[in-house]
Parts: C-alpha cells; structure tokens; sequence
C-alpha cells in the first residue's frame, strides 16, 4: 500500500502508529516506509489496525499521565502554601561563653514582635550568666569600641526566661553575656532556647 490516496488527509505509520503528513511515504518517526492512508485503516490487515489502535492507545495514556501529573503538581502546591522558612531568631542550643560576651543571635524582629525562651546554665551547673538584646546600631558600637548599649537584658542567673518585645524594626543581636573578668573565671556552657512570635493573628489582626 502506497503513501495517502487522496494526497491531503493524514495516514498512520503502520509500524509505531505515529500520524503521517499527506503525501509522505514514510514515517517521520520510525523512519518505516509505505504508511496507511486515513480510509484505509479498517482494510488493512489485522496485525496492522491493531498496532495502530494499540499505539493511539497508549499516546492517549501517556497524555492524561502527563495532565493528571500536572495537575496534582499544581493542586499540592497551592495546598501546601508558600515555603516556610525557619526564622533565626527562633533556634535552640549550646554555646561557651568565655569570660566576657559573645553573639548568639542574630536578625530582624518588627516592631511589636517579640522573642520568647529561656536559658539554664549546665557548666557549671547555676553559674550565672545574663542575655542582652542590642539594636544594629548599638551592636556594631559594641564591637567597635565596647560602648554600645543594649536595649533590653536579663539579671544576672543561673537560669531565667527571654521576653523581649521590639519597639520598632531593626536588625537584632542576642548576646550571652559571662561576667567574670577575663581570666579570673571560668568559661560557663549555657542552653538557650528561643521563638520569634508575631503580634499578628491567624485572622490578619493585631
């Protein structure tokens, strides 16, 4: 059987079932040659027209896999919502704090938020150690020339609770602080723990 009888409507491959252009004499896929025309499909021999079928079959299941895959793709994200990011000032750990201060914190709080948790001294065991809340000025003041002032701190404890509410929006440092003069004292290990906390409900209302 030649190329399409009447030169314009498409045949199929009889080998992989692929659609063929008008005119052509062989399959632009598979490359196999003498294709079915359009009409004459049902008079070719079986093995033929049930290649063809099987194969339109199994384009049509791989397209609605694609689509259903898609659309699963699109509908889970929409579902799940944007990202979440883990704020930095919402963190627990360890850290060593050697007579003097050290950094432990560190990010952005808008104002009207707060950042809540505690702290515990385990080594030595009640030693007593205070956090302070420097603003982003304040801080680079601190290390410049250790004059910088903190906004908000705690007493002096072997343990005690961060509540810290900003009155406006900055950038914010968290420091351990060890009282003990450098060299005459030990250096203490302290847990912290802390979660940032928005000032705005679920419902969009402060």
């Amino acid at each position: 059987m030649g190329a399409a009888a009447d030169g314009t409507a498409w045949g199929s491959c009889r080998y992989c079932g692929t659609a063929v252009a008008p005119g052509a004499t062989a399959c632009g896929i598979c490359g196999a040659d003498a294709p079915v025309a359009a009409g004459a499909l049902p008079r070719a021999p079986r093995a033929v027209r049930r290649r063809v079928r099987l194969a339109g079959w199994l384009r049509t299941l791989i397209v609605l896999g694609v689509v259903v895959g898609l659309a699963y793709s699109i509908v889970s994200a929409v579902l799940a919502g944007p990202p979440h990011v883990a704020d930095p000032l919402t963190a627990s750990g360890t850290y060593r704090v050697a007579p003097g201060y050290v950094g432990i914190l560190a990010g952005e709080v808008t104002g009207g938020d707060y950042v809540v948790g505690n702290f515990t001294s385990i080594a030595p065991y009640g030693a007593e150690v205070s956090i302070s809340v420097f603003n982003e000025s304040q801080w680079s003041r601190l290390l410049q020339n250790g004059s910088g002032s903190p906004v908000w701190s705690t007493p002096s404890e072997g343990a005690g609770r961060i509540v810290f509410t900003s009155l406006y929006t900055d950038n914010y440092t968290f420091v351990l602080n060890n009282p003990y003069a450098a060299g005459s004292g030990p250096t203490i290990t302290v847990y912290v723990s802390t979660e940032y906390e928005s000032n705005v409900g679920d419902d969009g209302l402060a």
